[in-house]
């Protein structure tokens, strides 16, 4: 058995010092070596890329983002990395943007702290874990994709708010400009934008763009 399987090093990525502090020290009780810990996205990415772990034990709610644009920035400077998201949200959208992001397994909160060790150990070796309830949620849109879009099916579907930022993306607007023009911070539109990405699986603002305008969405609705 290999020494990632038997003692995987681990990093946890949470913004609430108090439970991200009981988790890393039940995972040091039960044989893990927790390497790091983490209180957002940035934080989450620049640490990745010094200790480079086997698994990431990941919030979805971060103060800096949400923790599928942290498993992005986390698989970017830590390829071998495996993300394990542990959230309080059994969300619908939440599960599939982790999967969509990059995450191998997707617990919530309410997990015992023997399932967690399971889960993290799983992980490690390369298995997707899914709390029960949302394994079938996975698996109906992994069967969703391989099958490919139906006749009819307009692909994927963006919010409103999503909606609107790319229409301003395609009229050449700045993050800053758009922020304005909907009175949000900045960051909350760039949050928009990556979501946006992630969901038409677009690699940049060009495509983006390129897509607003194939679809009409560079005219006012």
């Amino acid at each position: 058995m290999s020494f990632v399987a038997d003692s995987p090093t681990v990093m946890v990525v949470d913004d609430h010092p108090i439970w991200r502090d009981a988790v890393a020290r039940d995972l040091a009780d039960d044989g893990f070596e927790v390497v790091a810990t983490a209180d957002g996205v940035a934080s989450a990415r620049r640490r990745a890329a010094v200790v480079r772990p086997d698994v990431v034990l990941m919030d979805m709610h971060l103060p800096d983002g949400d923790g599928a644009a942290a498993t992005v920035g986390v698989l970017e400077v830590s390829p071998s990395s495996r993300v394990l998201v542990l959230s309080a949200s059994g969300e619908r959208e939440d599960v599939l943007q982790a999967v969509k992001a990059g995450a191998t397994g997707y617990l919530v909160k309410s997990a015992s702290r023997t399932e967690l060790a399971d889960a993290v150990r799983a992980t490690a070796q390369g298995r997707a874990v899914f709390t029960p309830s949302l394994a079938g949620l996975v698996l109906g849109e992994y069967r969703r994709i391989a099958l490919g879009p139906k006749a009819g099916d307009s692909g994927p579907t963006l919010t409103e708010r999503e909606t609107e930022v790319l229409r301003h993306v395609a009229k050449g607007l700045t993050a800053k400009q758009i922020a304005a023009k909907l009175s949000v911070s900045h960051r909350t539109v760039e949050n928009h934008v990556q979501a946006t990405f992630r969901k038409l699986q677009l690699a940049n603002r060009v495509e983006l763009t390129r897509y607003a305008i194939e679809h009409g969405l560079d005219k006012e609705p």
